[in-house]
């Protein structure tokens, strides 16, 4: 048709607003979504992640698929994305048939689904994740049945309060479970922060990208299930002293607490990951499976 555009690669494609537009694309409050509709900056995200020529990425959540261009257009290998918004297939189909091959998209719940399997190391996660589901997709990218990982690094959007706490340093306030279990086993740092405005529609907080790369060992050796289980309880109850906050969980918490190094009046902020993980390891025949 006469004016028609000619669409050859993933930078010809039309502006994500017109995407958007064509198939009704509204984000939705209940599937936690928010659009970043500045490809400038899911260029700079993308980015973030470093080289991706030689590897595979894994997309959660991409929408009308403005990350997913640039993670294309910066050159990654293989992108695999995972969607549960159907209505959001049609537009990553287009994505799709000009991407040289290189884009395969699953529909589904990213938590039921076990992407892994389908990638070709190096794997990389690059992703604006879905607010609802986030920080419930990182712990299980944390704890896999054995590390390193299949993926060498993630570099993902969360809610800035979300991202600081990955991040946190003992005494600090943000410290916390996600610091303890993302920093025991990987190099963690904020890339960027986003203000809401970045966002459509626009969020009533700011957000922030997080990188986290994967250590080929954990900083220290411990039981990683026994591990969840102690950061979880003590930071559940933070404002208690440990020897409170752990009672019942093993038989004279405060004697086991004192080998472990830890002041049974010390409270979880205070407490350093070493420790945690030399808690953790005297826990380990006595929490309950």
């Amino acid at each position: 048709m006469p004016g028609r555009r000619s669409v050859n690669t993933v930078d010809d494609l039309p502006p994500l607003r017109e995407v958007i537009g064509k198939y009704g694309l509204r984000a939705k409050k209940s599937l936690g979504q928010n659009y970043i509709m500045d490809l400038n900056l899911t260029a700079r995200i993308a980015r973030t992640a470093g080289d991706l020529s030689n590897m595979d990425v894994l997309e959660i959540g991409p929408g009308p698929g403005g990350l997913t261009r640039s993670i294309l257009s910066e050159g990654a290998r293989r992108v695999l994305v995972i969607e549960k918004d159907e209505r959001c297939i049609p537009a990553l189909r287009d994505i799709a048939a000009v991407s040289g091959g290189r884009l395969e998209i699953i529909t589904g719940d990213a938590l039921a689904v076990n992407p892994m399997e389908r990638l070709t190391p190096p794997v990389c996660v690059i992703a604006n994740l879905p607010y609802n589901i986030g920080i419930r997709l990182l712990l299980n990218w944390l704890s896999p049945p054995s590390w390193p990982p299949a993926w060498t690094g993630l570099t993902l959007m969360f809610q800035r309060e979300v991202a600081r706490r990955i991040v946190a340093q003992p005494r600090e306030k943000a410290y916390g479970r996600l610091s303890v279990l993302s920093q025991w086993r990987c190099e963690t740092s904020i890339a960027m922060e986003l203000p809401p405005e970045a966002f459509t529609p626009r969020p009533k907080i700011s957000s922030a990208v997080v990188r986290l790369s994967a250590l080929a060992e954990p900083r220290f050796e411990t039981e990683p299930t026994v591990l969840e289980r102690v950061v979880a309880r003590a930071f559940g109850q933070r404002r208690k002293m440990l020897r409170t906050a752990l009672h019942g969980i093993a038989p004279d918490i405060e004697k086991v607490l004192e080998r472990a190094g830890i002041r049974p009046t010390q409270r979880a902020e205070e407490v350093s990951i070493e420790k945690f993980c030399a808690l953790a390891g005297h826990l380990a025949d006595t929490v309950p499976e």
